[in-house]
């Protein structure tokens, strides 16, 4: 089914990169979250970055692990093309290493080998599929 962007309400934006942003969404029709990211076009053509972003969507599309974000839907404006994923709640890693005691950043040691599995179950997937990026 054909989606686009009237088929979400966004809201806060979760991220920036280089080639634009990402924003938490919602699906009118379900209710569900997902995390949005928006890449500008006129970026994306400026700094070669088409490839890449078509790179990108074929592997979030092949990516199906609890660890790791896979593709919901894809579609394009005027000005962006959308890959639409699922969100991961709570943050990322810099933000816990960091803001979270900002007296004592870093870890204990349980779980820091906690966070480490998560990680390495995520590559054990990507290695499972045969997939290499970045």
């Amino acid at each position: 089914q054909a989606v686009n962007a009237d088929a979400f309400v966004e809201f806060r934006t979760l991220g920036k990169g280089g080639f634009g942003e990402v924003c938490a969404c919602q699906r009118r029709a379900t209710g569900k979250m997902y995390a949005n990211k928006r890449l500008n076009k006129k970026r994306l053509k400026k700094r070669k970055g088409y490839e890449a972003a078509l790179v990108e969507k074929r592997i979030l599309a092949r990516v199906h692990s609890r660890f790791i974000v896979s593709l919901a839907c894809a579609f394009q404006t005027k000005t962006d093309l959308c890959l639409v994923m699922t969100i991961m709640n709570g943050g990322d890693l810099r933000y816990h290493i960091y803001n979270v005691d900002e007296e004592n950043p870093g870890f204990a040691e349980p779980r820091t080998v906690f966070y480490t599995a998560q990680i390495l179950l995520g590559l054990e997937h990507l290695h499972q599929h045969r997939i290499v990026y970045r």
